[in-house]
């Protein structure tokens, strides 16, 4: 048997491209044994025993640390193939410079792909921090990575080239005018980035408007080049970063953590409607418990400056009287501040505008203890269905243009009875 297996060697040493041919495949064979190896240590012995908080995020996906850990398991074979090939006899001495460059840059290119995967991970740990969306590090590490990229690249071509990286760096260096036009939007992206991670004026969770965009919703991700919002209508805009530094937008974080929400909106009055109260009127306004101590207070102010008026003898025409808009007023004011779904220590306002030709607007500034969107409408809507439907009770009519169904039952009068 010995003397066979010698047998067969030496016919094989004698065919010199067949040797050369066996030696080649016995070393990719061995890389690939090799790679199978490292996985199977890694992933079936290592990676289990690892806490969960390097294997998930706080959402529950797959850490980059199964990429981490089958990037670094190439290095291996590569290795292996780098040392292996110069031990092929019969081989060409070009050859095997080309492939030792090849294998040379392919480990530069595996150290820096695992090394771009490490700053995901660490980004990912890092997230699941609970101060993590007040200070995202995402648009740092996206920087981190392009400048490893960028060295693997120059790292690369000068192994391939067989030519020292100070040469590709000066040559780099001389077209970096170039480069920075090409480059430009990432630059101001970076500078962009840098300024909305350190200033803190964005957010992931922060509800912002951009009109000018068609943003309106919360910011799902901070990147190098691009901030997505997702809007409430559930689509998704994707602003460039650089344009959150030279556009104006709103952040509505003030009010998400103030836990208020403000509520501003005017009821126009009719004019035409405004008018003083008498003494029958004042009276049956006083049933109401929000007026009670209102009208009684009032009545007795004004009883006191009318009587200083007839004891000068003035005409009763200058005396003062109450008027149905102000007792309106006071009454939303009362009503609001006894409303529970409002923020009684946070500013709470009834005032009048100045008069339009729609009438008086009588504006209303108060804050719910709700920010929610569905909870807020259901409190606004709530109050003015109230002051909607009162209104009349105090002989005021909100103005409002005239619709068909206003003209239309003097239109049938006038038929009834032609003149």
């Amino acid at each position: 048997m010995p003397q066979e297996i010698a047998a067969i060697t030496d016919w094989i040493a004698a065919h010199i491209e067949l040797h050369a041919t066996l030696s080649v495949c016995l070393v990719i064979a061995l890389a690939w044994i090799a790679n199978r190896i490292v996985k199977r240590v890694l992933t079936r012995n290592l990676y289990p025993q690892l806490p969960a908080s390097l294997k998930f995020d706080h959402a529950g996906s797959r850490q980059p640390l199964a990429k981490l850990i089958a990037r670094l398991a190439h290095i291996v074979p590569i290795l292996i193939i780098y040392g292996g090939i110069g031990m092929v006899p019969h081989l060409h001495g070009d050859i095997i410079i080309v492939v030792e460059n090849i294998a040379q840059a392919s480990i530069v290119v595996t150290i820096a792909l695992a090394l771009g995967s490490t700053l995901n991970l660490a980004d990912n740990i890092y997230q699941n921090r609970p101060n993590a969306r007040y200070r995202p590090i995402k648009g740092y590490l996206q920087i981190g990575k392009i400048a490893i990229y960028a060295i693997a690249v120059v790292l690369m071509l000068a192994t391939l080239f067989n030519r020292s990286p100070l040469i590709l760096l000066s040559g780099i260096g001389a077209m970096a005018a170039v480069l920075m036009l090409i480059f430009q939007d990432t630059l101001l992206s970076m500078v962009a980035s840098v300024q909305i991670s350190s200033s803190g004026i964005i957010r992931v969770g922060d509800w912002i408007e951009m009109p000018q965009l068609h943003a309106d919703g919360a910011v799902i991700d901070i990147a190098l080049h691009t901030v997505k919002i997702q809007n409430w209508d559930l689509t998704i805009t994707t602003i460039p970063t650089k344009r959150l530094i030279s556009d104006t937008f709103k952040n509505w974080r003030g009010m998400q953590e103030q836990g208020a929400r403000r509520i501003k909106r005017a009821l126009l009055v009719d004019q035409n409607s405004i008018e003083f109260i008498d003494e029958a009127e004042r009276l049956r306004l006083r049933h109401f418990n929000l007026l009670d101590d209102y009208l009684g207070r009032k009545q007795g102010e004004l009883d006191a400056w009318n009587s200083q008026l007839a004891e000068r003898g003035a005409p009763m025409l200058n005396a003062r009287k109450i008027s149905n808009i102000g007792t309106f007023r006071s009454y939303v004011g009362y009503y609001l501040r006894s409303h529970p779904s409002l923020r009684q220590d946070m500013t709470l306002i009834v005032r009048q505008l100045q008069p339009t030709p729609e009438g008086l607007p009588l504006e209303i500034v108060c804050f719910t203890n709700a920010t929610g969107w569905a909870d807020y409408e259901a409190i606004q809507a709530d109050i003015f269905d109230h002051l909607l439907a009162i209104i009349p009770e105090f002989g005021l009519r909100l103005f409002q243009r005239p619709a068909g169904t206003d003209m239309r039952p003097v239109h049938l009068r006038t038929m009834e009875h032609p003149r």
